[in-house]
């Protein structure tokens, strides 16, 4: 299977946004959020998904400072994930991962593990990522250190926070480019 990281843009982003709402109620399942009145997973009082479509619009605004990845697999789109740097992450931060989502056709091949280690390898500098820390997210905590600590050779750190009222597993790491 050849897995490929596609920096998306306003020509193939569309293909995040089609995914977006998947991701969104994935989560919910996680998260115990539900839907709002129109049927839509999302905080804002969003009616259609031609309007949650304008919401994710500001990852393809600031190419310089936000990476919407494509994880594409034998030419098939099959996720993404969203990478901040600059002034979308907190201060001590350099990138900063929002969401990464993989379909469930493409999930337990070793996929996003490929493409997260080669998004790490295009940024260097100082990471932070975390996942909802509860017991009903056991598959992510265990990607997330797997991941992370194979990357780093277990050089990172976790911290339990909470998080827009929600109780996450913060993870922090620095890599430097590889020689």
């Amino acid at each position: 299977m050849k897995i490929e990281i596609r920096l998306a843009d306003n020509t193939n982003g569309f293909i995040i946004k089609n995914m977006y709402p998947l991701y969104l109620h994935d989560i919910a399942g996680i998260h115990g959020i539900l839907p709002n009145e129109y049927g839509i997973f999302e905080e804002e009082p969003v009616r259609t998904l031609v309007e949650q479509y304008d919401i994710q619009q500001v990852w393809f605004e600031h190419p310089d400072l936000l990476y919407p990845y494509l994880i594409v697999c034998d030419n098939i789109p099959a996720g993404f994930c969203l990478v901040g740097s600059g002034k979308y992450v907190p201060k001590d931060v350099d990138y900063y991962i929002y969401e990464t989502f993989l379909l469930s056709p493409f999930r337990g091949k070793s996929i996003s593990y490929c493409a997260i280690m080669e998004i790490f390898n295009m940024h260097h500098g100082k990471w932070m990522l975390y996942t909802h820390s509860t017991e009903n997210n056991i598959r992510a905590k265990t990607f997330w250190h797997k991941t992370v600590g194979d990357y780093t050779g277990n050089n990172y750190t976790t911290e339990e926070k909470v998080i827009d009222d929600m109780p996450k597993l913060v993870f922090r790491f620095e890599n430097e480019p590889k020689k």
